[in-house]
C-alpha cells in the first residue's frame, strides 16, 4: 500500500510541475502500476470508464462542428446589440458564456467569446482583461451545471450513475444545476461593481451570418437524447456514451455528404486527445489505489478529522476542495476525490450525495481564484498576452477572489440546505 501512495504522489507532483506532459505522465504511472503488480493487468480494461471517455469524444466533436459553423458568434453579437453600455454587456457576455458552457466545453466557450469581448474592447478604446477573465470565470462556474458542461460533471455523472435529468431534478429535490445557478446570479453584483465607471454606450454590431445550422440541431439533438435515455430502466452502461459519439458521427458524414470535409478535418485535429488520456491512465491508477487499500486509508483519515459529523465533512470537502483547486486542475483531482468521498460515505453511513455535490462545488467553482486554477483560465491569459496585454496576479485575483467566494458559498449553502438532511 505505502508503494502505491508514494508512486500516486510522486505522479501527481509531476501533473502539477509539468502541466503540458500530464497525460504522459498519467499514463506511464498506469503502466508501472502494472508491471509492479498493484493493478492487475486483467482489471485494467474494466477500470477505465468508456462511458466518459466516449461522452467526451463525442461532444468534442459535435461541439467543434458548432463552432465552425458561426452559430455561436451569432448568438453573441445578437446579446451584444441588446446591451445599453460597456457595463451590461460585460454583464451580458460573461452570462452568455456560463450558459454556453453549462452545454460545451470551458475553453471551447472562451475561444468563442473572447474574440467577442476583444473586438468590443478596440472599439471602445478600453482594455479588455477584465472582461476576458469575467468571461473566463464565468463559463468555469456555469461548467458543473449539467452532465454535459464540464469534465469534472461527466466524471461524477459516471462514478455516481446519475444521468441527464438528474443535474436538474433527483430524488424529488432540486440538484447541482440550481446551485451553480444560483451562484451565477450572485456573481452579477461582482461583474457590475468591476465595470460601475464603463458606462459607454455600445454600437449594434451585423449578425454574424451562420454557415451551416446542422450542427446546432446535432448539439440540441444530444441534449434531448441524454434526456430521453434518462428514462430508460436498467439501460446499457455505455447508453450516453454512444449517443454522443453517434451524434457526433451524424455530422461527420453530414459534413462529408456536403461537401465540408475541412469542417470535419478541424474536428478531428481539435479533439483533445491529451485529456482522454490523461483520464484514461488516471482511471487505471485511481483502481490500483482502490486495489492497494490507499483510497480506504484515505477516507479514514477524512472521518478522522471530520467525525461523525455530516456537515464538518460536508464543510472539509467543499473548501478544501477550493483550496486545492485553485493551484491543481480540478480534472485529475475530482477523478482521484470521487472514490475517496465514497468510502466516507460509506464510512459514516450516509448518502454520498451531498458530498459529491460538495466536492463539484468546491472543485469545479474554487477554480476561479488563481489563473493557473483552470483550464479556460490560462487560454483567456494566452489569448491575452498575443493581444498585447500582460495579465498580473493582482488583475486576475481582484475578479477571481470575490467572483469564487460568492458563488461558492451560495452553492455551499444550497447543496446543504436541499441535500443535508436540514
Amino acid at each position: 500500500m505505502l508503494l502505491a501512495l508514494i508512486l500516486f504522489l510522486i505522479t501527481y507532483v509531476l501533473m502539477i510541475s509539468l502541466p503540458k506532459y500530464r497525460y504522459i505522465i498519467a499514463i506511464s504511472a498506469a503502466v508501472i502500476f502494472v508491471i509492479l503488480g498493484i493493478m492487475p493487468l486483467s482489471g485494467v480494461v474494466s477500470a477505465i470508464n468508456w462511458n466518459v471517455l466516449m461522452m467526451l469524444t463525442g461532444t468534442m466533436g459535435t461541439v467543434s462542428l458548432f463552432i465552425d459553423s458561426k452559430m455561436p458568434n451569432r448568438l453573441a453579437d445578437w446579446l451584444q446589440n441588446l446591451s445599453p453600455n460597456v457595463m451590461w454587456t460585460a454583464v451580458i457576455l460573461s452570462l452568455f458564456a456560463g450558459v454556453v458552457s453549462a452545454f460545451i466545453d470551458n475553453v471551447a466557450t472562451v475561444l468563442m467569446i473572447a474574440p467577442v469581448g476583444l473586438a468590443l474592447a478596440k472599439k471602445l478604446d478600453i482594455s479588455p482583461v477584465a472582461m476576458l477573465i469575467c468571461i473566463s470565470v464565468s463559463s468555469n462556474l456555469q461548467g458543473a451545471a449539467t452532465l454535459v458542461g464540464d469534465t469534472t460533471s461527466i466524471l461524477l455523472g459516471g462514478y455516481a450513475n446519475m444521468d441527464f435529468l438528474d443535474f436538474f431534478f433527483m430524488d424529488g429535490r432540486f440538484s447541482i444545476f440550481w446551485a451553480v445557478e444560483l451562484g451565477a446570479l450572485v456573481t452579477v453584483p461582482v461583474i457590475m461593481f468591476i465595470f460601475r465607471k464603463d458606462r459607454q454606450d455600445v454600437d449594434t454590431v451585423e449578425l454574424t451570418k451562420v454557415t451551416n445550422f446542422f450542427p446546432t440541431v446535432l448539439l440540441l439533438a444530444t441534449i434531448v437524447l441524454l434526456i430521453s435515455a434518462s428514462f430508460i430502466p436498467n439501460k446499457p452502461e455505455l447508453t450516453n456514451g454512444l449517443i454522443c459519439i453517434g451524434i457526433c458521427l451524424i455530422g461527420f458524414i453530414h459534413s462529408a455528404l456536403t461537401g465540408r470535409t475541412e469542417s470535419i478535418k478541424t474536428a478531428l485535429s481539435e479533439l483533445d486527445y491529451q485529456t482522454l488520456l490523461l483520464l484514461a491512465g488516471l482511471f487505471v491508477v485511481i483502481a490500483g489505489l482502490t486495489e492497494a487499500g490507499v483510497i480506504d486509508e484515505i477516507s479514514k483519515l477524512f472521518v478522522k478529522v471530520g467525525g461523525s459529523n455530516l456537515f464538518l465533512m460536508y464543510t472539509l470537502i467543499v473548501w478544501g476542495s477550493v483550496f486545492i483547486s485553485a493551484f491543481v486542475d480540478n480534472i485529475p483531482y475530482v477523478a482521484t476525490m470521487l472514490p475517496v468521498v465514497a468510502s466516507v460515505a460509506n464510512t459514516m453511513g450516509c448518502d454520498p450525495t451531498v458530498l459529491f455535490f460538495g466536492l463539484l462545488v468546491g472543485a469545479t467553482l474554487g477554480g476561479n481564484i488563481t489563473p493557473i486554477g483552470a483550464s479556460a483560465n490560462i487560454a483567456t491569459i494566452g489569448i491575452l498576452r498575443k493581444e498585447g496585454y500582460e495579465v498580473k496576479n493582482k488583475d486576475f485575483f481582484q475578479i477571481g477572489i470575490p467572483f469564487t467566494f460568492a458563488a461558492v458559498f451560495t452553492g455551499y449553502l444550497f447543496c446543504w440546505f436541499v441535500w443535508g438532511g436540514i
